[in-house]
């Protein structure tokens, strides 16, 4: 039986793991460090069913993430200008500020958790890692 599923979900697994523990330090989850992260990549407020739909979540599930976020003083709420009925997600200045740090912990962390392979091993995983999710 072919084990590669299995060991790319548990490397998956792992480096989860390793970035919940780089982000714990901040009392930010997983969840919203990913949310964060979106919202400081799109360069003006994103609408928080767009944020939902990326984190590939529910609505209802986005709005408890932001509320997390929000009560670190990362993330503000506004109307969205097109639409009122709309609410869109922007960064604070702490949220730009920690999301810096964050970000750092982060591909620290991963860059522990490739360091035994060789800089070619590592092309190679990367290559064939775009290979598979390219046609998502």
């Amino acid at each position: 039986m072919d084990e590669t599923a299995d060991l790319l979900m548990a490397a998956a697994r792992t480096l989860r793991r390793r970035y919940g523990d780089a982000t714990a330090r901040w009392g930010i989850t997983p969840s919203q460090g990913r949310a964060l992260r979106i919202v400081l990549a799109v360069d003006e407020p994103i609408r928080l069913s767009a944020l939902a739909e990326r984190l590939r979540i529910v609505p209802r599930s986005a709005t408890e993430v932001v509320d997390g976020l929000e009560g670190h003083d990362l993330v503000s709420r506004r109307p969205d200008p097109a639409d009122r009925r709309a609410v869109c997600v922007v960064a604070t200045e702490e949220g730009v500020r920690l999301g810096r740090l964050i970000e750092e912990a982060r591909q620290q962390a991963a860059d522990e958790f490739l360091q035994p392979l060789p800089e070619e091993d590592r092309a190679a995983l990367t290559r064939i890692l775009h290979t598979l999710l390219d046609d998502r």
